[in-house]
């Protein structure tokens, strides 16, 4: 008997990115709206991907399980 296949949490999918050494990437909040108030270097910092904390890395695994 076959053994079922999980599935992968879509909106997931689309927030996180597995690079190539298996780092994930994803982008910071707070880039949507009331910009106004924000300071130029600080909605530059938001523009950029980082690499996501050690202590979501177990369940963003879970959410995303065959991009690793």
């Amino acid at each position: 008997m076959a053994k079922c296949k999980m599935k992968t949490n879509r909106s997931a999918a689309k927030r996180f990115k597995v690079t190539g050494s298996g780092k994930v990437m994803h982008f910071r909040a707070g880039k949507s709206h009331l910009l106004r108030k924000k300071s130029r270097k600080r909605k530059r910092r938001l523009k950029k991907a980082v690499v996501l904390s050690s202590a979501c890395l177990d369940a963003v695994k879970r959410l995303i399980p065959y991009k690793f």
